[in-house]
């Protein structure tokens, strides 16, 4: 049985950073499937991500011939100890949304309805949707005909704040995560953006050596800004990030990285 559906980008959070390409795919849906984090254990607050995405439907979409029907996201361990663990435990949660968005698929829509997946930021950049609704065709219970719309990203909304090029004149960028941050330091990057890092793992670098430009739930009215050399810095992050934590429920942050020159 075919559904159409639609990866839907629409930025790292802001309801006015869609691209006009991205309107007029929510126009298209008749029912979208919006992942529930407050379901797994210890996410408390995470309602009001798909408070926000209600909100950017209400926005953009012209009528109210739609329905957002939430799908509780399943637990998964968010600290494996190994890159090993990591893997396995992220690859058996795309499994368990796959089972369940298959089940909501089947049991909440029809064949003729276009079905909507909204992503933070971009489906390409350190986003599961694309790889997760590639989960539910190969257990041959839907078949989603797909298409992807980019979204502006966060690492494209934090340059725009601190109106900056990520990239050195002739110099490569590397985006990252904080967990393999470590690694490519050592291995000779410079210049670095780095994402999904909740221990803030550019502490344990040489203070002095770094600048950071920093920013959390970019474009949204609760965001958080903070730049400057590594070591002068890096508790007012700690402390920002705090702030938008017990506001919000939830963070969403990313920051460039980037080694000084030699003077």
């Amino acid at each position: 049985m075919t559904r159409r559906a639609l990866l839907i980008g629409i930025g790292p959070g802001g309801p006015d950073q869609l691209t006009v390409e991205a309107v007029r795919a929510l126009n298209e849906v008749d029912v979208f499937l919006v992942a529930d984090k407050e379901a797994e254990a210890g996410r408390a607050g995470t309602g009001d991500l798909v408070a926000l995405r209600e909100e950017i439907c209400r926005r953009h979409i012209t009528g109210d011939g739609y329905r957002i029907v939430a799908v509780p996201d399943p637990p998964r361990d968010r600290a494996p100890k190994t890159d090993r663990a990591y893997g396995d435990e992220v690859r058996d949660w795309h499994a368990a949304r796959a089972r369940a968005y298959a089940r909501v698929l089947l049991e909440q829509t029809g064949p003729d309805d276009t079905v909507g997946f909204l992503v933070w930021g971009d489906p390409s950049l350190y986003d599961s949707t694309i790889r997760v609704v590639e989960r539910v065709r190969e257990t041959g219970e839907v078949d989603l005909d797909y298409r992807v719309v980019p979204g502006v990203s966060s690492v494209q909304a934090l340059a725009a704040r601190y109106r900056l090029v990520l990239n050195r004149i002739g110099s490569p960028v590397t985006v990252t995560t904080g967990r393999r941050l470590a690694t490519d330091v050592a291995s000779g990057a410079d210049n670095l953006v780095v994402m999904l890092d909740g221990n803030l793992a550019c502490a344990d670098l040489p203070g002095d050596a770094w600048d950071i430009w920093w920013g959390a739930n970019l474009g949204t009215d609760g965001e958080e800004l903070v730049a400057g050399p590594l070591g002068e810095v890096v508790d007012t992050v700690r402390a920002a990030r705090a702030r938008v934590r017990a506001s919000r429920g939830w963070v969403m942050d990313i920051y460039l990285l980037r080694r000084r020159s030699p003077t």
